[in-house]
């Protein structure tokens, strides 16, 4: 077993200090947007008493650190591990798939663009399926909601409206009657360029005159968006997407070509270990739509809830359908409570309460809030028993294969 030292990420959607406050750990960085648990080379974790990065130290011995069958399957470990924290929305997103990911990275070297570059869509040769389980109060844009929906939204929308100002929506909700509505309302939005820009405003004024459109939580969540993005094409894109609230304790998952954006809360996310994000809108990174809508299924989808596996009463599993990665919750009440890690090849574990005895075939180690460890298969199985007389919570991820 190894502590981890992990790096924290700035992005101007962060919070000042959450994941200082849940982790204990010193506020030196704000905002606060990301912690990377992991082993991606753009942002590796590194192993406190061997003062290596984590993707170094697998590289010495893929197969005895991340065994024999996650070393064959994927050459790396598999998945990515952070800790969220979004204060205000991030972008209009989705990701590919690997075939898509291997082959337009290699075109993208091929082109001779550095890897850091600013205009860069692939940054390896991985898809980027992901799990968001929620800390708080969690709330998302996530999937295609089915046209009719839309429609009867725009004409709501639509009714106090001037007449000659619908002709944009009008023109959005014919292209939800036609052929193949979502992506050609999803293509209208994210290229209309001024038009849309307009009608969001014109929607947005017409939403905060109204106590009955005010009172529509989606209705009210476009105005929330558009006071941090005037006018941004990805504030219309929001109401094509299901809104989703995440209670404590609640999680999603997120598939290639599934159109989404966090827009609040705290939270842990695990994902195949890439950073690969097409970009449309609510966001000053770079956008390419083209390349957005050519990776993106324009089919509606329910909220992708994932329910967990239920171990115990303190203990439970996340296994979406992605064989990179799962989560094991514990939250344990009463000193003593004892679980097996579920780990197949190589575990990450965080604490983010409590204290927890960590014991593997060849040791033991104590882990407290803010603490994190990187487990090697070799070292399998594992178990994790809370210490003391306070109630703790440890995550584990690993892959879903042995």
């Amino acid at each position: 077993m190894f502590e981890l030292k992990n790096a924290m990420r700035d992005y101007h959607w962060g919070s000042d200090s959450q994941i200082s406050d849940l982790l204990d750990l010193p506020a030196d960085i704000s905002p606060q947007a990301e912690m990377w648990l992991g082993a991606h080379p753009g942002c590796p974790s590194r192993l406190v008493d061997e003062d290596i990065a984590l993707n170094d130290f697998i590289a010495q011995d893929p197969q005895q650190v991340l065994g024999a069958t996650v070393a064959q399957r994927f050459g790396r470990l598999p998945y990515l591990f952070k800790v969220l924290s979004a204060t205000q929305p991030l972008s209009i997103q989705t990701h590919p798939t690997l075939k898509q990911a291997q082959e337009r990275f290699a075109l993208e070297n091929s082109s001779g663009k550095t890897l850091d570059a600013a205009d860069r869509n692939y940054r390896d040769d991985n898809h980027k399926p992901e799990m968001l389980y929620a800390l708080t109060d969690f709330v998302a844009l996530s999937g295609f909601r089915q046209p009719g929906q839309i429609i009867k939204d725009l004409q709501l929308l639509s009714a106090g409206l001037p007449e000659d100002k619908l002709g944009e929506i009008e023109t959005i909700i014919r292209s939800l009657q036609g052929q193949d509505p979502l992506a050609a309302a999803f293509s209208h939005v994210l290229t209309a360029g001024e038009p849309v820009a307009q009608t969001v405003e014109l929607i947005c004024s017409a939403i905060e005159s109204s106590d009955q459109l005010k009172a529509n939580a989606h209705f009210a969540e476009l105005v929330s968006i558009n006071k941090i993005y005037p006018s941004d094409p990805g504030v219309l894109v929001a109401l094509l997407l299901n809104l989703v609230f995440l209670e404590p304790g609640q999680a999603i998952s997120l598939g290639a070509g599934n159109v989404h954006a966090y827009l609040r809360g705290l939270g842990i996310e695990v994902m195949a270990n890439s950073d690969n994000v097409l970009r449309g809108g609510l966001t000053s990174k770079h956008i390419d739509v083209p390349e957005l809508l050519d990776v993106t299924i324009s089919q509606p989808s329910p909220a992708p809830i994932l329910a967990p596996v239920a171990l115990d009463s303190h203990d439970r599993l996340y296994k979406p359908d992605f064989e990179e990665f799962q989560l094991q919750v514990l939250d344990p009440q009463a000193a003593g409570q004892a679980s097996e890690l579920q780990l197949h090849g190589a575990g990450v574990v965080l604490c983010t309460a409590g204290e927890f005895l960590v014991k593997t075939q060849e040791g033991q180690r104590s882990i407290k809030r803010g603490q994190s460890l990187f487990i090697t298969a070799a070292e399998l199985p594992a178990t994790a028993t809370l210490q003391g007389n306070a109630p703790g919570q440890l995550f584990a991820a690993s892959a879903q294969i042995d």
